[in-house]
């Protein structure tokens, strides 16, 4: 594998993928520092996107790994974000990868709530924008349908447009074009087991350093 990313330091943030050991904090952050990158993931289960601009605490345990260090689990009063600001400040990184989707879906309600989703999403866009760094939004996979949250296929394609449309100046990558439905196996409907983890942080890596995308960031 070519180190595409060489020499870039890339950020993760996001939502209950990225806040247990064996999820995306595992596999996408190893597949983007097999790349060359210097990589550093928080997660925070259950926040919505804009909530990342200030100090929030996660409902349900969050997690930090740094560069080529072990997942720490985030639980009780210590489960809680930290700022984007101080993220960038600290960190300096080149490219800021957001996985927040299925988090503000509202997968068990009877619709979505557009004006809070836009809201979220670009309070955080506004953050990343002003940090002047480059950014990847990654939306929702599919899953499977049911399970605890409710979710369903024809709500993560409708919350996956949407996204699509808000995200700007992040570049949007759709999750939904990386598999069928159902194909990768899920623990609730809306988590993924180790095998599925492992098939979207490759497929999300690969988005990264595709022709579309590796020649948007900012060295």
């Amino acid at each position: 594998m070519s180190a595409l990313l060489a020499g870039l330091t890339v950020l993760i943030i996001g939502d209950s993928h990225l806040s247990t050991p064996g999820y995306l904090i595992t596999s996408l952050h190893d597949d983007l520092t097999a790349q060359g990158a210097e990589v550093y993931s928080f997660g925070a289960c259950g926040v919505a996107a804009g909530e990342w601009m200030l100090k929030t605490p996660s409902p349900c345990g969050g997690a930090i790994r740094e560069k080529t260090g072990h997942v720490k689990v985030l639980t009780g009063k210590a489960a809680v974000t930290t700022p984007l600001p101080k993220l960038v400040k600290t960190y300096k990184p080149n490219l800021i990868v957001v996985v927040n989707g299925d988090t503000m879906a509202a997968y068990n309600q009877p619709s979505m709530s557009k004006t809070w989703i836009w809201q979220q999403v670009s309070t955080l866009t506004k953050g990343i924008k002003a940090s002047g760094a480059s950014c990847v939004w990654v939306g929702p996979a599919w899953g499977s349908e049911g399970g605890k949250f409710g979710k369903t296929f024809a709500r993560a394609e409708e919350m996956s447009k949407y996204l699509s449309e808000i995200s700007a100046p992040c570049t949007y990558i759709d999750s939904l074009k990386m598999s069928k439905k159902g194909e990768w196996g899920t623990i609730d409907g809306q988590h993924f087991n180790n095998a599925g983890y492992r098939a979207w942080g490759a497929a999300i890596a690969n988005a990264i350093v595709s022709p579309a995308v590796l020649p948007t960031i900012k060295k």
